[in-house]
């Protein structure tokens, strides 16, 4: 069995984040057809999702009760809470930054297809690598030199 270290959260909230910003720039800018505001929006999301990413990550890294489930399963579970999240996040910073709320909802809403799918396949890519993976024999011969 395999441990997942931080050093790995953090590589995926690193990468992830760089495909949502670039993901949200696109959108803001097709959306306001303004390139300055979609990068706005797109570089406040690398202050708020980071954080954010980084938490959820951790959340379900902690829930056991879904570490049965296999991980497609998982995965498809972590898409759905995470692009609420997202989605909440962005709608916010749209608004906000545009000062329009129809702004944000319509950016939000084409989120809502866009980075689910991107967000899966991220999964499913980190799913694969061993990447900030832990033997449990490496955990175990750790703590006895401790």
């Amino acid at each position: 069995m395999k441990k997942f270290s931080r050093k790995r959260h953090v590589a995926k909230a690193i990468t992830w984040r760089i495909i949502g910003t670039l993901d949200t720039i696109l959108l803001g800018w097709l959306v306001t057809g303004e390139l300055r505001l979609g990068v706005s929006i797109g570089f406040a999301e690398l202050m708020t999702k980071m954080v954010l990413y980084y938490l959820h990550e951790r959340a379900w890294y902690n829930l056991h009760v879904f570490k049965q489930h296999n991980s497609r399963v998982r995965h498809i579970l972590k898409t759905i809470t995470w692009r609420f999240i997202g989605t909440i996040d962005t709608m916010f910073l749209g608004w906000i930054l545009s000062g329009k709320a129809e702004i944000g909802l319509t950016i939000g809403g084409m989120e809502l297809i866009t980075k689910m799918a991107l967000y899966y396949i991220h999964e499913r890519i980190w799913y694969r690598s061993d990447f900030g993976l832990i033997g449990m024999e490496t955990v175990q011969t750790n703590k006895k030199n401790e």
